[in-house]
């Protein structure tokens, strides 16, 4: 038995060495060959802006100060005396992108060809092809996720890559980025991935964290993974002295894709808008309204739009949009944003301890940031008494009270008077002059039907009561424990 034992050993060993040795054999030795196959369609850019204005240092001393002459004399001196301080002059930078057509569709950031005059292209010259430069136009450009389309007229066909799926890469997966690092020309960098969806600060923000090295000039420059497709551009480093250090950052392609698909066919991008605000649900506002998880996103405010024409409201709980499930704020707006303009989608929301079906046309995000939204509050005059309760003082709005704050005329509600500076409520942000417009999901527009909230959630054995509060207009859900 103790034969076998052995014996099932050594076979299982043997085993463990020759899948070492197959995994081995099956990793390349070189990433030479595959740089050689995708680097043709790595390009350098070179943008040309003319700026107005002296270089030099204008405005470092006040006027009349006795330093003004010491000054005026440097900046003379820097003008070689010919007074043309004040003479435009062209300023030039420098960045990285990819041809994505055999036509010349070319990707590269925004930030590298923003208020460009002149974009210049230059091809990585292969074996025996010399460098060449071409002039570049551009498409369209997209300042949410830092992406632009450029487009060059060449004699004939130019060597592209792909887009891959960036929703397969794993965190430790080998990725190579390309580019133009500092100006030194074309260069290759490698690395694994180091964690995926992070978000820097934008709502359509989802990039791959790298530590291939990644410098200025890579900015636009692609991340490819082991099958020569892009997962990535490269868009930003976190580092202390402006260097790499091994955290960088590239759009996600599958963020990307949908993006250039929409530059090249209008020149613009065309996402979709539901026409809410929303935050996050956390543990005790889930708890507040009778949520079993604190998951979907809170509509605080329902403003003129799609969202207010399908019957939405604030206090809403977005659970699903078109069949996706809800997480947080953020994936509703990256889905809203992904769905196509006009699309009549279903929305189930929580309202009134129960779940509802809402079918929502949406709208154009682009032109609802150019128009002024609107909003509306009843209008009812309410007394002036103060009561202090959860920590709050809090007193009805009055006309001068209205007037003082900024507020409309038929703004409701009750203002935040005083604050206990150890209480909960201090705590989680609010401050004198905070506008209280619902309590338990309800209006509130006197103390006593504030009293009448807080005796419902008692009853209805609720721990914390949840309250719509609005600062210089902007609103947000927070919930307060209740006494015990």
């Amino acid at each position: 038995m103790s034969q076998a034992r052995l014996m099932w050993l050594v076979a299982l060993s043997a085993l463990f060495v020759l899948t070492q040795a197959l995994i081995a054999q099956a990793r390349p030795e070189s990433l030479a060959p595959l740089a050689e196959k995708i680097s043709p369609a790595v390009v350098n850019i070179t943008t040309s802006t003319l700026v107005e204005g002296r270089a030099g240092p204008q405005g470092i001393v006040p006027e009349g100060s006795p330093f003004e002459d010491f000054f005026r004399e440097f900046q003379d001196r820097n003008d070689n005396g010919n007074g043309n301080g004040d003479r435009p002059r062209r300023s030039s930078a420098l960045g990285s992108g990819f041809v994505i057509s055999e036509d010349g569709f070319i990707v590269t950031n925004n930030h590298v060809i923003a208020e460009a005059d002149e974009i210049l292209i230059e091809f990585f010259p292969g074996e025996g092809q010399p460098a060449k430069e071409l002039v570049a136009k551009v498409i369209g450009t997209d300042e949410k996720t830092d992406i632009a389309l450029l487009k060059v007229e060449a004699d004939g066909p130019l060597k592209f890559v792909k887009f891959g799926d960036s929703d397969t890469a794993r965190v430790g997966d080998w990725v190579i980025a390309m580019g133009n690092p500092l100006g030194q020309g074309f260069s290759v960098s490698a690395g694994i991935v180091s964690a995926r969806n992070r978000a820097l600060s934008g709502s359509y923000d989802d990039y791959i964290q790298t530590d291939a090295a990644i410098n200025r000039g890579n900015s636009g420059g692609p991340l490819f993974n082991m099958d020569g497709q892009v997962v990535g551009v490269n868009t930003a480093i976190l580092s202390p002295n402006g260097g790499s250090i091994g955290i960088g950052f590239s759009m996600a392609s599958n963020v990307v894709t949908k993006v250039v698909n929409q530059l090249k066919e209008f020149g613009e991008t065309r996402r979709g808008w539901l026409g809410v605000r929303i935050q996050d649900v956390t543990d005790d506002v889930a708890e507040a309204m009778g949520l079993s998880k604190a998951s979907g996103a809170l509509i605080t405010d329902v403003p003129e739009g799609p969202a207010k024409e399908a019957g939405l409201l604030s206090g809403d709980v977005i659970m699903t949009f078109d069949g996706v499930d809800v997480k947080d704020t953020r994936a509703l707006v990256r889905q809203v944003g992904e769905t196509t303009v006009g699309k009549a989608v279903r929305v189930v929301v929580y309202r009134d301890g129960g779940t509802q079906t809402v079918l929502v046309t949406l709208g154009r995000r682009e032109d609802a940031e150019r128009a002024p939204d609107g909003d509306s509050e009843g209008e009812t005059e309410p007394e002036t008494a103060q009561k202090s309760v959860l920590g709050l003082t809090l007193g009805s709005l009055t006309s001068d009270l209205r007037t003082e704050l900024g507020l409309d005329d038929d703004a409701t509600g009750l203002v935040v008077m005083d604050i206990d500076e150890t209480s909960e409520a201090f705590e989680k942000g609010l401050r004198a002059g905070d506008l209280i417009t619902e309590a338990g999901q309800q209006k509130v527009t006197s103390l006593a039907d504030l009293d009448d909230r807080i005796e419902e959630a008692t009853e209805a054995g609720r721990k914390s009561l949840l309250l719509l509060v609005r600062r210089a207009g902007e609103p947000r859900f927070v919930a307060l424990t209740l006494d015990e």
